[in-house]
């Protein structure tokens, strides 16, 4: 009979979820095609095609060959966590420089988000698809996972399992003793500080490409022989660089003895209560690739999203501990808890940076997890709010499009409904 309620329910919201509207630049994308999948490997499109993104950035989990390995998998929680619905969708507004009193229909129309979900104290008030993508589809995370791999730095910390952030890497990864990365502490490695010289910018030609061919052959540890040159102090400058979040994940192997989706699943996956299973590709090893490759569906986002945003507690089970600790989730995603090299208009122009998660400036604490393409999720605390954004961008960086400045209007508009900034 429960099983039954939940499927009728699932249905409903996946009735509830759809939405019709024009949806930009089709052709770009393939709808013709039906959304095509890429390939890994001799042909490798399935990152860099703006035709095959829809459909490799629903299905990068199945794809055979990327990393030189398969996808770990976090199974869901035998009861998952029910998420409530409003009646309807609250008016929220938003603004450009030019237009005011843009609504989400306006969204939809100018940006090629895939899935968006709005939670405000525990009940959805949006959620839409486009491009044909469902409720049912995993999404992939891109940078996203970062985050997701310092929550487990968390439970790993409260369960002494990892002693000190302030230790080096080396000691609880030996295949990195001697390596750059080897030589920094967990915590610089968390706030993306290890000094080295890596540029990042999604064109095959940068360092984190040279990184990926060498860890693609020789694994995680191979890759990080490959950056050999420290250009600041360790602690004293961001400079964000995916193989940092790869070398955490070295690290925690060494810490726990398990991958990080073996690690999560009963820590944080199953007690976030996960509708679906995740899943995460690892190389040739069964390391997961840290840096992103992680995939679930926008509920799930959402799900994480509002654990996040109650600072590590689910608020429908008060009779369960803290999932990820609390002290750890607050010093991640506060700015004014990090060095002020890591705070908002310092670390960047804009953003700042904790532990592998993006600080919004301004008084109350804000943040965001965030993945090239358009992946987001955005966090208010104080107002249980998270907006999840799911995205096939035409380029990694979305501030190279009207994107980036859109989605943040888009989130200060959806913060300004329930109160100023």
């Amino acid at each position: 009979m429960k099983r039954t309620l939940r499927r009728i329910f699932a249905t409903a919201l996946t009735l509830w979820a759809v939405s019709v509207h024009a949806e930009p630049d089709t052709q770009a994308l393939c709808k013709d095609r039906g959304y095509p999948i890429g390939q890994a490997g001799r042909v490798n499109n399935w990152f860099f095609d703006e035709c095959m993104r829809v459909g490799s950035f629903t299905h990068q989990g199945e794809i055979a060959g990327i990393h030189n390995g398969k996808a770990n998998v976090m199974q869901p929680a035998a009861e998952p966590w029910i998420l409530k619905r409003a009646d309807r969708e609250p008016a929220y507004r938003w603004r450009t420089a030019n237009e005011d009193g843009l609504s989400i229909d306006d969204y939809f129309k100018r940006q090629r988000v895939m899935a968006l979900i709005i939670i405000k104290d525990g009940a959805i008030q949006v959620e839409r698809y486009q491009y044909d993508r469902k409720p049912t589809h995993r999404f992939l995370s891109n940078s996203k996972a970062k985050t997701i791999t310092a929550l487990a730095v968390g439970i790993a910390l409260r369960e002494g399992k990892i002693r000190s952030l302030d230790d080096l890497a080396q000691s609880y990864a030996p295949e990195l003793a001697g390596t750059l990365y080897g030589q920094t502490s967990v915590r610089h490695l968390l706030r993306m500080a290890s000094g080295a010289k890596f540029e990042e910018r999604y064109d095959g030609k940068d360092d984190l490409a040279r990184y990926g061919a060498a860890a693609f052959r020789d694994g995680v540890a191979g890759g990080a022989r490959a950056i050999t040159e420290r250009l600041h102090p360790a602690g004293t400058v961001f400079n964000y660089a995916s193989a940092e979040t790869d070398m955490l994940a070295v690290v925690l192997r060494g810490a726990t003895g398990q991958s990080l989706s073996a690690y999560l699943e009963s820590r944080l996956w199953q007690p976030m209560g996960a509708e679906t299973s995740s899943l995460w590709r690892a190389d040739a090893s069964g390391l997961e690739r840290a840096g992103g490759n992680f995939n679930a569906t926008a509920r799930d986002y959402a799900r994480l999203g509002l654990l996040l945003a109650h600072d590590g507690r689910r608020p429908d089970r008060p009779d369960l501990a803290e999932i990820v600790p609390s002290s750890f989730l607050i010093e991640a995603t506060d700015w004014r808890q990090q060095p002020p090299a890591f705070s908002p208009m310092k670390a960047t122009p804009y953003l700042g940076y904790g532990y592998q998660t993006w600080t919004f400036p301004g008084p109350n604490r804000r943040f965001a997890l965030l993945g090239v393409y358009g992946q987001a999720i955005f966090v208010d605390p104080a107002r249980k709010l998270v907006m999840v954004h799911l995205a096939a961008n035409a380029t990694a960086s979305t501030g190279q499009t009207s994107m980036g400045r859109e989605r943040d209007r888009l989130w200060r508009g959806v913060v300004n409904y329930y109160g100023p900034w």
